[in-house]
């Protein structure tokens, strides 16, 4: 069965969304990846992901198919890219997080919403939350 992805709050070393894009990974890898996220691989958040740990992704998809934890995986874009401070960690919580309030993605968030018969949540006011309740976990 193709399903979803983990959800994009589950923490890796104290960083948020990491371990939704390895999961994609190996979704996609195992042939298991529900179609719609199938397009947008490398793209979108996980572009931001991997270019705010200075890795490339096609280097990180082959890294997460030869194995391992998530923190082995984390520990890795670490020393391939660069090790990000506490500090760091802080700020890409915050930015992903909140992604989609009045910022030039509301507009995408807004069409997602409809397009998922959401449109009368006013609870969901990112991506983030957009993601918990499109893939059912809310």
């Amino acid at each position: 069965m193709k399903t979803p992805p983990l959800s994009a709050y589950q923490e890796t070393l104290g960083m948020i969304y990491f371990s939704r894009m390895l999961d994609k990974i190996r979704l996609h890898a195992a042939g298991n990846l529900r179609e719609d996220f199938c397009e947008n691989l490398g793209a979108g958040f996980d572009s931001r992901c991997v270019n705010y740990l200075r890795v490339e992704y096609g280097t990180l998809v082959n890294r997460v198919l030869e194995g391992g934890t998530n923190e082995e995986i984390l520990k890795w874009c670490f020393e391939a890219g660069r090790k990000l401070s506490e500090g760091d960690l802080f700020i890409w919580n915050q930015y992903i997080s909140k992604v989609g309030w009045q910022d030039a993605v509301t507009e995408i968030l807004t069409r997602r919403k409809k397009e998922s018969g959401l449109e009368t949540r006013e609870e969901i006011q990112t991506m983030l939350e957009y993601f918990e309740y499109d893939e059912g976990r809310k």
